[in-house]
């Protein structure tokens, strides 16, 4: 088996990826760095994102680090770590600035000041945008800054395995090439994990279909915890039937959401906020809406509420929401000028992920991880929109920078693996599956996907979620009999939904035993037999250990370091 070095690897090139390499190329220019990414690197799911970045650019004018900071802390139903959010709120102007430096076009105010919009939670207009379309000019832009730097090997369609550790430090890691069939190590002094989210358990969701949590669950079965995993956002604004994402500006602009009484019926669940309150509040609402009759039924018979912004007219949404327009034409042959978007909570976003201190830092000397695979902590029980793709410019600037330092330091690279350790793990790969197995990994992944949207949704009971866990167990006996009926190793997408078949349910697996643990509600964790957050019991962290027969849950404290809960009202 072949093996390559690089002093630093990154797997993932999204936002938090591409900013965490050009953090250590802009640090260490020597450091010889390597992206790892299952798709074409502009394929990352972070061009996906559409309505802005969270920053204060606007402090003469009434904003403040820390008004920033509560509306995080709120919004997180006090479940974040206060010193990790006053980190953020004040690393991320210069990110703004930054991306402005290398050629970003924000979008502008008449005075030439960088735009900033509404988003739901927030108590000032702080998401910073490029019109509909600020991942991709924000991925573009770090693109385009890392063509400045000769000192990056990039492996496109390349699959990431698995995380090679021993004594706990690392190693490398190993990975299959889609474009070759070559499976081959990589060893390296630090590794960056910034693989994103893994929405794609469920089957009505605004992700991606590359996004199945590869990264959470490489580091999982490597022995690092998962934290807090049982808080899956679900964002308000899903286009029915197929998912696809629309933005929460759109109500930042000035949307309505509207049931089938032609109320705006948000007055009854967040008076002072209305269709700008937090997502968790939104989403309840909706599906409350819809459960009492309130709803539409929408394409293929799913039922819906109806986003409205005819009333903004043809010039705001034309410059602010282009894309949003261009997406409900071609997917739903709606003009959005002259109809309203028929829209369903959809899964969106981890707040979880791999467990890391306040610099992103894991369990394990050498390795790192930022943007929505990792959690520091910063969105606590529920995420503000806008906030994400900042969490990824931040984490992935100090990640970066914390790991060209580390790699500085390290004269030698870490030993060799065991030659059969590797082979091993070529072995887990290509002969796991056969050609005469009795089960599909597509039924598998359609029946996980199906049960996750039933009994793992915005509404959850203990019930509903002891089902689930069964149903996992049954989907994990089922999967060693599934077929492949392509026995190459180039493009063998057979093999590859497999692999990400079992990846799911272990993720998956950690959502639920989290959830079922955590008898109370908490922003997007919301149970209907247990309606009431518990500050006493459950102000803490969930931290799930890989074990073969499911996780090991234990606890840490949250970080408090400015205010204590108090009652959550919009």
């Amino acid at each position: 088996m072949r093996t390559l070095k690089h002093d630093t690897v990154i797997m993932g090139a999204g936002l938090a990826g591409l900013r965490a390499a050009v953090e250590v190329a802009r640090k260490n220019p020597e450091a010889d760095i390597a992206i790892v990414s299952k798709v074409q690197l502009m394929r990352a799911h972070s061009v996906c994102a559409e309505g802005g970045s969270a920053a204060v650019m606007q402090s003469d004018e009434g904003d403040s680090y820390e008004l920033h900071a509560w509306d995080t802390v709120r919004g997180a139903d006090f479940l974040c770590d206060q010193d990790v959010v006053m980190r953020f709120v004040t690393a991320m102007p210069e990110e703004i600035r930054l991306l402005d430096h290398w050629g970003i076009p924000w979008s502008r105010r008449s005075d030439g000041r960088i735009n900033q919009r509404a988003f739901g939670g927030h108590s000032y207009n702080r998401a910073t945008f490029a019109a509909d379309k600020t991942g991709f000019f924000e991925m573009q832009t770090l693109y385009d800054t890392l063509q400045k730097h000769t000192n990056v090997t990039r492996y496109d369609e390349c699959y990431a395995h698995s995380i090679i550790i021993k004594d706990k430090v690392f190693q490398g890691i190993t990975v299959w090439d889609l474009t070759t069939g070559e499976f081959f190590f990589i060893q390296s002094k630090a590794l960056i994990i910034a693989t994103g989210g893994a929405c794609r358990m469920f089957g009505f969701t605004t992700y991606s279909l590359s996004a199945t949590g590869d990264g959470m669950a490489m580091a999982y079965r490597a022995g690092l915890p998962l934290k807090d995993m049982e808080f899956v956002q679900f964002h308000p604004t899903g286009l029915v039937p197929s998912g696809i994402l629309i933005t929460e500006a759109a109500r930042g602009e000035g949307g309505y959401l509207y049931n089938n009484k032609g109320e705006r019926f948000m007055e009854k669940y967040a008076a002072s906020k209305m269709e700008l309150a937090p997502r968790d509040i939104i989403a309840r609402a909706e599906m409350t809406e819809i459960e009492e009759g309130r709803g539409f039924t929408g394409r293929g018979g799913m039922n819906a509420i109806h986003l409205d912004l005819r009333h903004l007219g043809a010039d705001k949404i034309n410059e602010r929401l282009p894309l949003i327009r261009e997406v409900a034409i071609k997917f739903n042959f709606i003009d959005p000028i002259l109809e309203p978007i028929p829209i369903h909570p959809a899964a969106h976003y981890t707040m979880g992920g791999i467990h890391t201190n306040i610099d992103g830092a894991t369990t394990v000397e050498g390795i790192w991880a930022a943007g929505e695979v990792g959690c520091e902590s910063l969105h606590g029980a529920n995420r503000l929109g806008s906030n994400s793709t900042a969490e990824c410019l931040v984490w992935g600037k100090i990640t970066g920078e914390k790991a060209a330092e580390y790699v500085a330091k390290q004269k030698a690279f870490p030993p060799m693996p065991e030659e059969a350790k590797l082979k091993d793990e070529e072995a887990s790969v290509f002969n796991r599956f056969s050609l005469n197995g009795k089960e599909s990994s597509y039924v598998i992944r359609a029946e996980l996907q199906k049960m996750m949207d039933s009994k793992v949704g915005v509404f959850r009971t203990g019930a509903d979620l002891e089902a689930a866990l069964q149903k996992i167990k049954e989907y994990k006996q089922r999967l060693p009999e599934v077929q492949v009926k392509d026995q190459g190793r180039i493009y063998n997408t057979d093999l590859l939904y497999a692999l990400e078949a079992d990846t799911l349910l272990e993720i998956s697996q950690a959502v639920i035993a989290g959830a079922l643990a955590r008898t109370e509600s908490r922003g997007a964790h919301f149970r209907r037999d247990f309606k009431q957050r518990d500050d006493v019991n459950w102000s803490k962290h969930t931290l799930a250990y890989y074990t073969p027969t499911g996780p090991k849950l234990e606890y840490i404290p949250v970080v408090m370091t400015m205010w204590k809960p108090v009652e959550r009202k919009y």
